[in-house]
């Protein structure tokens, strides 16, 4: 009896390590690598409301999965990365690419795009981003001093700070991602990318007073217009939040800046921080 006890045990740690091993998951992207190059300031500090278009800009990594047949006609894994950059002021993602790899070449294009895209806004960017290592790279931080462009860093180890963008990646991975299998790098692609299209041109949202990104932003730059005379900004124009400098500032000129309700920001001054 003793020995029919032992035999059955062996056998029953035999099955939980055989079934260990195959239902072992595999490893979630980490961009991570330690210090490689600059760290920049948590200078957004979960400040994610902002009144104006393309003044915060976010960014991140995401890895996505699909299969294909290999020449021995095996399925394998395979993998996509997206690198999007969205604007806090009302979530629209503003330029993005994908790739086959984790490449700097993907994150750099996809930073073009969105500064040129968000070179309208008539206040100092701030790019936020987590620590990873292609937003440490020389490339990428001077292409921001060159523009003069606030840099912006999440905490180690900390995804609340950059939440704005986590929370995308949940949206498009529950509606278009999850229970799904594609079989080709064209077809994921092309998913996201239709996806992100209709995310900023039909997906509508409470906050933005049920008006999908894209929507929300026109009406706000309607609304702005319609204080504007012919020739442009008029005396007593004021955007929303505005806060005059305060009186008897000194030396140092103290430009006004543009407040949200819950995170208001101290005037910056100009000759302290050109």
């Amino acid at each position: 009896k003793s020995l029919s006890s032992n035999k059955n045990e062996t056998c029953v740690v035999k099955n939980i390590v055989e079934t260990s091993v195959y239902t072992c998951k595999s490893r979630r992207y980490n961009s991570y690598k330690g210090k490689v190059g600059r760290i920049a300031p948590n200078r957004i500090n979960r400040r994610f409301n902002t009144s104006i278009a393309h003044q915060k800009i976010t960014t991140d990594t995401s890895e996505f999965k699909y299969y294909e047949i290999d020449s021995k006609g095996r399925m394998v894994i395979k993998k996509l990365y997206l690198d999007p950059f969205l604007d806090m002021f009302n979530g629209e993602i503003i330029s993005y690419s994908i790739s086959k790899t984790p490449s700097a070449v993907s994150v750099l294009s996809a930073q073009k795009k969105a500064i040129e895209v968000t070179s309208d806004c008539p206040y100092r960017r701030t790019f936020h981003s987590d620590r990873g290592w292609a937003y440490q790279m020389h490339a990428y931080t001077n292409e921001l001093k060159e523009n003069r462009i606030f840099q912006s860093m999440s905490r180690k180890g900390n995804c609340y700070d950059n939440s704005v963008m986590e929370n995308f990646f949940g949206l498009l991975k529950q509606e278009i991602y999850y229970g799904n299998t594609y079989y080709s790098f064209n077809e994921l692609k092309y998913t996201i990318e239709k996806y992100i299209v209709y995310y900023n041109e039909k997906r509508i949202k409470e906050k933005l007073g049920w008006m999908s990104p894209v929507e929300y932003r026109l009406s706000a730059l309607a609304a702005i217009m319609t204080t504007r005379p012919t020739g442009g900004l008029h005396k007593g124009y004021k955007p929303k939040g505005y806060r005059p400098a305060s009186k008897g500032a000194g030396f140092h000129s103290v430009q006004a800046r543009p407040l949200t309700r819950r995170h208001p920001l101290k005037g910056i001054c100009t000759t302290c921080h050109p």
